[in-house]
């Protein structure tokens, strides 16, 4: 997309997740940054978690209005997505984490001691 979308101020994360959202998955440890709520050129703001924006052609649809209105990657949000909470988008995030004992250090004992 070639198109500069405007930022908004909002923010609607904490540490890489959204807390407001149950099941919303954590981008910590995974190197993707959280993004903050854009509007596109329809004047919605998308990635806020409110679904609804009175400039929305959802929340103005008559019978004349084409669907097509609503394709593209304007609409959706790079972080703040419905399709982050999919199974597979779920594993992905997961295998970009660092396993937690990585790298594995005792504080007291040289476990690598006798070992080369």
């Amino acid at each position: 997309m070639t198109k500069e979308l405007k930022k908004t101020d909002e923010k609607v994360t904490i540490n890489e997740t959204m807390p407001h959202q149950i099941n919303a998955p954590s981008f910590e440890g995974t190197g993707i940054k959280m993004k903050p709520p854009f509007v596109n050129e329809h004047g919605v703001v998308i990635g806020d978690s409110n679904y609804s924006s009175p400039d929305s052609p959802l929340e103005n649809w008559t019978e004349d209005t084409d669907p097509e209105i609503m394709a593209g990657e304007e609409w959706v949000h790079p972080t703040n997505d419905i399709g982050w909470n999919t199974a597979e988008n779920r594993e992905l995030l997961e295998s970009k984490k660092k396993p937690k004992a990585y790298p594995f250090m005792h504080h007291t004992i040289d476990v690598s001691k006798g070992t080369d």
